[in-house]
């Protein structure tokens, strides 16, 4: 299979998905539904929403049923962005090549843009109603709570925080990134499997394949921050360094962490041994995903 193509086809798909379930720019109060959706079309690959589809796919569903629930992934993943970017946090002033959030709508819009974005995902999910099984949402909203709050992401950025400037080890390092970034990755393959009635084994196995690849991408975001292009990546690299930010390229350097980003994509692919060829578009999107440059 073509990976770009399959990529390029589902974004489409996906983008379109979330300018219908976003308020439009002219509801009021108009500036706060502006502020969500220029972060939201800001540009970025779709890759959680593209992995809830994919892993439906995997297991006999389809992207009808859990496009709602992958463009709250989305809205979720959008959220953390616009607040990872505020002066309190990473003191950002670019993401995806365009002015972050707070830049363009001030720190108190962009608190309430990632507000909106977080709390309407989750009604966006309960649109999947009528096309599985209440069971199934009810497990999925329990799901995202969890990857999203104290217990997954958010906890995982106040260990980031927590550590900077800091000596911690490998074990402490591999904490925040599975939290961090993890977190939600799993969560999107889980939702889509669930939400397409994977089977216990399948669902294990999506889960390792999702552990593997959240880990990998956040190495290559650490590895990207010290080698990257500034314009195809579209924000200035070496900020972990200069805020002395636990990373791999700074705790093992950046050949090891090469080799550690491969093996972890490389066991993400053979988690997925026992399913079929419907499974491909994973095994592509791993592959592709352990070769980008931004």
């Amino acid at each position: 299979m073509d990976v770009k193509e399959y990529l390029k086809a589902k974004k489409e798909i996906v983008e379109k998905a979330l300018d219908l379930y976003l308020p439009g720019e002219d509801a009021e109060p108009k500036i706060i539904h502006e502020a969500m959706r220029y972060s939201v079309f800001a540009g970025g690959k779709r890759i959680r929403p593209i992995l809830v589809i994919a892993s439906a796919e995997a297991v006999g569903g389809n992207e009808e049923t859990v496009l709602p629930a992958a463009c709250a992934l989305e809205m979720i993943h959008t959220y953390s962005l616009i607040h990872d970017d505020l002066p309190a946090m990473d003191n950002d002033d670019y993401r995806r090549g365009k002015p972050t959030n707070h830049k363009v709508f001030g720190e108190a819009m962009a608190i309430l843009a990632g507000d909106a974005l977080l709390t309407h995902a989750f009604g966006v999910i309960t649109r999947c109603s009528g096309k599985v099984d209440d069971s199934s949402i009810m497990m999925v909203l329990r799901e995202l709570s969890e990857a999203a709050g104290s217990m997954g992401m958010v906890g995982g950025q106040v260990m980031d925080i927590l550590s900077e400037g800091k000596e911690i080890n490998g074990e402490e390092l591999q904490f925040i990134h599975r939290h961090k970034t993890g977190c939600l990755f799993r969560a999107s393959i889980r939702t889509g499997a669930i939400l397409s009635g994977a089977n216990h084994e399948k669902l294990a196995a999506l889960t390792a394949y999702a552990e593997h690849l959240g880990l990998a991408f956040q190495i290559i975001d650490d590895i990207l921050d010290v080698t990257g292009n500034e314009k195809k990546l579209g924000k200035k690299t070496g900020s972990d360094i200069k805020k002395q930010k636990a990373t791999y390229p700074a705790l093992y350097g950046l050949e090891k962490s090469r080799e550690l980003a491969k093996k972890e994509i490389e066991s993400a692919v053979e988690s997925l041994k026992g399913l079929g060829a419907a499974a491909d578009p994973l095994r592509g999107i791993a592959l592709y995903l352990g070769k980008r440059d931004s």
